[in-house]
């Protein structure tokens, strides 16, 4: 059974996520399916209420979701800029050479507690797949996805947090393409 006039706004990360009843880390319930298309709902601090194809929702972490992508502008449209990588490649490129100046004096003979202290706190990640980079920002605790066109926010370290009220999901400026749920028994 499909929910009448679903659209899909996000799907699940593909390595799927848990949800929770409501916006409360003590009230689990089942994780949702990998890629599972959902539509968002409302947010509330970083908690996301989504609604699957078949009429069940959830509280997921919002910051966790993938963005459907959308249509592509009309040709007349305004022209956009991309958010910019090359700070947060700054960044990684800073923490990985006094990261590789601690080894290099460990080598030399550092103590393991004067290495431990150099290093403690430091966190680097940067991935790189041809056109694809996934950054570690460290200053805000999340990973970032760039494709050359976009920067999105990947996956998050920090539990979702309460906000101080309830709002709206932000209906996306164009419908997303609607996506048809499969033949068979629904799940989750």
């Amino acid at each position: 059974m499909t929910t009448p006039g679903f659209r899909p706004t996000h799907v699940v990360p593909q390595n799927g996520m848990p949800a929770w009843e409501a916006p409360d880390p003590s009230r689990p319930t089942v994780d949702l399916d990998p890629l599972l298309p959902v539509q968002l709902l409302e947010r509330q601090g970083d908690w996301g209420h989504v609604l699957c194809f078949n009429g069940w929702s959830a509280w997921v972490d919002g910051r966790r979701l993938v963005a459907v992508p959308q249509d592509p502008p009309a040709a007349d449209g305004p022209l956009t800029r991309a958010a910019d990588p090359r700070p947060l490649l700054g960044r990684a490129q800073e923490a990985l050479a006094r990261y590789r100046s601690a080894v290099e004096d460990l080598a030399g003979g550092l103590d393991r507690e004067s290495f431990r202290a150099r290093t403690h706190g430091m966190r680097i990640g940067v991935v790189v797949d041809g056109e694809s980079v996934w950054l570690y920002d460290s200053a805000h605790g999340h990973w970032v996805y760039a494709d050359g066109m976009r920067m999105t926010t990947y996956a998050t370290d920090q539990t979702p947090a309460a906000g101080a009220a309830s709002r709206p999901a932000e209906a996306p400026v164009r419908p997303p393409t609607r996506a048809e749920p499969p033949e068979g028994p629904v799940g989750t």
